[in-house]
């Protein structure tokens, strides 16, 4: 339950301003949507950034655990055997480790993307057996993904402490 004491209300930061070049607008909301998922999990108090707080066993520090394996899979090629794992931290790391992972694997992506000029062309990434997808669909799939756990996340950090807002 959140606290009724303190409400911390985080001003809303509007959708980004971009270029009017697809990928530009496409990698915009992307690093928006990123930014505003690290700010959810910024300051949340331990251990509650870690507990279930719905039935599914959602947590926020899971949510952003799993996008960071998301990231590794779509952008770097790397295998994942068991997706719902990834909703779990390692309980020995802080939410700075994990926080600090996810940045890794953002650098890591971006670094993948700023060589992709042709939206329609395979995404470059190490998947023997595997057809990779189109840029554009992967920065698709990847705005998707990422807002949809950064909207579980919005919820999730109400119910923690009572922060709002992006």
């Amino acid at each position: 339950m959140p606290s009724t004491t303190r409400r911390a209300r985080r001003r809303d930061t509007p959708p980004p301003r971009t270029g009017s070049d697809e990928i530009e607008v496409l990698r915009g909301f992307l690093d928006y949507l990123r930014t505003s998922i690290v700010a959810k999990v910024d300051g949340a108090p331990e251990p509650r950034v870690r507990t279930a707080a719905v039935a599914s066993g959602t947590n926020l520090l899971g949510l952003l655990e799993h996008l960071t394996f998301v990231e590794r899979s779509m952008f770097l090629g790397d295998t994942v055997t068991d997706w719902q794992a990834t909703f779990h931290a390692p309980a020995t790391d802080t939410v700075a480790d994990v926080v600090a992972r996810y940045r890794a694997a953002v650098e890591q992506a971006n670094d993948i993307l700023d060589g992709c000029t042709d939206l329609g062309a395979p995404l470059p990434r190490p998947r023997p057996g595997r057809r990779a997808p189109s840029v554009r669909w992967a920065l698709a799939h990847m705005i998707e993904e990422t807002g949809r756990h950064a909207g579980h996340a919005d919820i999730l950090r109400e119910l923690i402490d009572g922060a709002t807002g992006r």
